[in-house]
């Protein structure tokens, strides 16, 4: 799932300075499973922002609504007509439901509450990791489904790089050499002499350099004539 984290309180206050109708807008799907975004977090930001407006003699009013998916149309189109009553939203869902905010009210100021940060799981409570960065070319079948793009400080596609100790990762002890991961699995899969393998220079042009990224399933596409 999509990872972030809240902004700071005293950088959203910046953000909203001169507004004077806010709509505190969550999402209901990754960030609310982080605790970044859900409608709980909403209302203990509207309300933060409510006190801290008082406290400053502000005069603010700040309302919050939580939809299901801030990313697809069906869910943020019935919001039309509630927004003309706003100066702006704050969103608290990610950077792809910040930017379809924006794309479907173009005339209204959509401001992100949160920081996206990263594709991850849970892997305690409390406590997120990085396990993808979309990188669009998967080796997962090569790695024993641990990937070191992700998870390899210097996304070696051919390691341990030589400076792990103990299996803990040089540039930061706390956390566990991703190769040192691969070969443990491998080892108990009895797929070793996949690694022994060199790898070519990974092909990056399905990441980012290629500008944003479009997938198009035809089998799944409305017929052209009930295309919007």
């Amino acid at each position: 799932m999509i990872i972030a984290e809240q902004k700071p309180l005293v950088k959203i206050k910046e953000m909203l300075a001169g507004q004077q109708k806010v709509l505190v807008l969550g999402c209901g799907t990754c960030v609310t499973v982080c605790f970044a975004g859900g409608s709980k977090e909403v209302g203990i930001l509207a309300s933060s922002l409510r006190m801290a407006a008082k406290l400053e003699g502000q005069p603010k009013i700040v309302d919050e609504m939580t939809v299901q998916r801030q990313c697809e149309w069906e869910y943020i189109d019935p919001l039309l007509e509630k927004l003309d009553d706003y100066d702006a939203v704050l969103s608290l869902g990610c950077g792809v439901g910040v930017q379809a905010l924006a794309e479907r009210f173009p005339d209204k100021p959509i401001l992100p509450g949160l920081n996206t940060s990263f594709m991850g799981l849970p892997t305690e409570q409390g406590v997120w990791e990085e396990r993808c960065q979309a990188c669009g070319d998967c080796i997962l079948d090569l790695t024993g489904g641990i990937c070191p793009i992700a998870r390899c400080a210097k996304q070696l596609l051919n390691g341990p790089c030589g400076g792990s100790q103990n299996g803990r990762c040089e540039i930061d002890p706390a956390v566990p050499c991703a190769w040192h991961l691969i070969w443990e699995r491998a080892e108990k899969l009895g797929l070793r002499d996949r690694l022994l393998a060199v790898q070519p220079p990974k092909t990056w042009t399905t990441s980012r350099d290629g500008g944003p990224r479009r997938i198009i399933r035809d089998d799944l596409r409305l017929p052209e004539e009930y295309r919007e």
